[in-house]
């Protein structure tokens, strides 16, 4: 089965071409980082009206390099949620309409199963069951993983997510937007000179929390800057304290997931698991834990189409598809999703 993924739940257009037989055949991306840059994050309005400009140029890249036309597609994959509704609504009517022009079944995914099954794009794939740490800008959750469909929440952010934490703490160390990564190539300057705390870490459970964190490092910042201005090595090492924080909380609730669960195989998916310093110290967890740990490719950790391709072509193997209603999820629990 060929499949067209479409990806439009915030600020990346994302369009790929997975083939149920030959794997991934093409994939394309564009990021609205400029566009956004000057406001200091996504405006949803600007983000929607981009994909439309995009789609269409896009998936005429992906058709001319798998050397496909659209007749010889099977099905296609979009994200229904969650997202920007916005946004959202764009790929999800397009599809439809695409859809229905050739007349073939259409499938609405969701977004953090797409980031979940991300990794399976690699050569190296875990067997079912396993663990999943999904973080990103929006999501920090760890999942139990029977199979496609069959997920039991283990422990989620009370508050912010990581990734939103790194965005914030950006922000107060005066950094362009996006905002995470320039925190994490900032912190490989500085050392850990300052001690931040391990929210939740000295309870038991598996949920995270970010917020008073993110309140430490406005505290921080604050209690170190002179005249208005903050040194540039300061910066480094609270940017290196705030992101060791991070990563060893979630080593700590991974750590403490697989000893709970007896599970050895874990997942990393989402926006956040391309950062170094986090598959370091989840590779160092692991094997003291006699544990494996997997993730996609850099590419693959952010948003993408190739990931809805295959999420998308995984359910419709399974037989299911989508009504002809244009119908998107902004809010969208993964656990309510049907097993396969």
């Amino acid at each position: 089965m060929i499949v067209l993924g479409v990806e439009t739940s915030c600020d990346e257009t994302g369009v790929a071409i997975y083939d149920s037989e030959r794997g991934l055949l093409a994939h394309r991306l564009y990021s609205q980082v400029e566009l956004h840059a000057d406001y200091g994050g996504v405006v949803p309005e600007l983000a929607s009206r981009d994909h439309v400009r995009k789609l269409l140029p896009l998936i005429n890249d992906v058709l001319a390099e798998s050397g496909l036309s659209r007749t010889q597609l099977d099905a296609l994959a979009y994200t229904a949620g969650p997202g920007l509704v916005g946004a959202l609504m764009v790929g999800a009517a397009f599809s439809q309409a695409l859809a229905w022009a050739l007349d073939i079944p259409l499938i609405g995914v969701h977004h953090m199963e797409g980031h979940l099954l991300a990794p399976m794009l690699e050569e190296n794939t875990p067997e079912f069951p396993f663990l999943a740490l999904l973080v990103s800008g929006g999501h920090t959750q760890l999942v139990s993983v029977e199979s496609i469909g069959r997920y039991e929440l283990l422990g989620e952010s009370i508050d912010d997510a990581a990734g939103e934490a790194f965005d914030k703490a950006a922000k107060m160390l005066g950094l362009d937007y996006p905002g995470g990564p320039r925190v994490a190539k900032l912190a490989l300057q500085g050392k850990e000179a300052f001690k931040f705390p391990r929210p939740m870490t000295d309870r038991p459970g598996l949920d995270f929390s970010f917020s008073g964190l993110k309140t430490f490092t406005l505290n921080t910042v604050q209690a170190h800057t002179l005249d208005g201005e903050l040194s540039d090595e300061l910066k480094a090492d609270i940017a290196a304290s705030f992101e060791a924080a991070v990563v060893d909380t979630l080593a700590i609730k991974c750590r403490r997931a697989i000893q709970q669960t007896g599970l050895k195989r874990l997942i990393v998916a989402g926006g956040v698991s391309a950062n170094i310093r986090l598959r370091a110290v989840l590779e160092k967890m692991a094997k003291k834990e006699s544990a494996s740990v997997f993730y996609a490719r850099p590419e693959f950790c952010t948003d993408n189409g190739a990931m809805i391709a295959y999420a998308g072509c995984q359910r419709l193997l399974a037989g299911e598809k989508t009504s002809n209603l244009i119908k998107v999820q902004p809010r969208w629990p993964m656990d309510t999703l049907p097993p396969i």
